[in-house]
């Protein structure tokens, strides 16, 4: 019998495969349409991503010479892994799409104003893949609507626990 995928049978729990999230994104952005794209990475930076030690807190996607590009995230090199080669931790790795999806990308962000901001970083199929998503930045007065809205919502899921135990 083969083994399921996600599951580790010596503790019974589902691996996890999500490796680094930006939670600030959704705070600071209109997220609107989202990718999955693959990174192209050298060895050492995925022994690096394998020991946890990728951040994208700081990055973001942009546009050279009609490829995509992610810039500022950090994989700090393990002491072990890169000893003959020079680790460079934020270079600007390429991502990996399909040309139509690349053109679409590069239309919205030249003509229409829109960032490309990577949301997380997880393991697909043993591959790295990186969710983008198109965003819009978010102005002061968006960012307090969405905290007053959160609240209320907040509030009332506390009021309906309270009611239906009362009930």
């Amino acid at each position: 019998m083969s083994k399921k995928p996600g599951k580790d049978k010596a503790n019974g729990a589902t691996a996890n495969k999500t490796i680094a999230l930006n939670k600030r994104a959704r705070h600071e952005y209109h997220l609107e349409e989202r990718y999955e794209v693959g990174l192209a990475l050298q060895g050492w930076e995925v022994k690096s991503i394998r020991a946890g030690r990728a951040n994208i807190g700081d990055a973001y996607a942009f546009v050279r010479q009609g490829e995509i590009f992610l810039y500022g995230a950090q994989f700090t090199p393990l002491i072990t892994a890169s000893t003959h080669v020079v680790a460079e931790e934020r270079r600007d790795r390429k991502m990996l799409l399909h040309r139509h999806e690349i053109d679409k990308l590069i239309g919205r962000v030249e003509r229409d104003g829109y960032t490309l901001i990577p949301t997380a970083m997880y393991w697909s199929k043993n591959k790295v893949k990186l969710e983008i998503a198109l965003a819009k930045g978010k102005q002061a007065h968006d960012k307090r609507d969405s905290a007053k809205e959160r609240d209320w919502q907040r509030e009332k899921q506390r009021a309906m626990r309270a009611h239906n135990k009362n009930a």
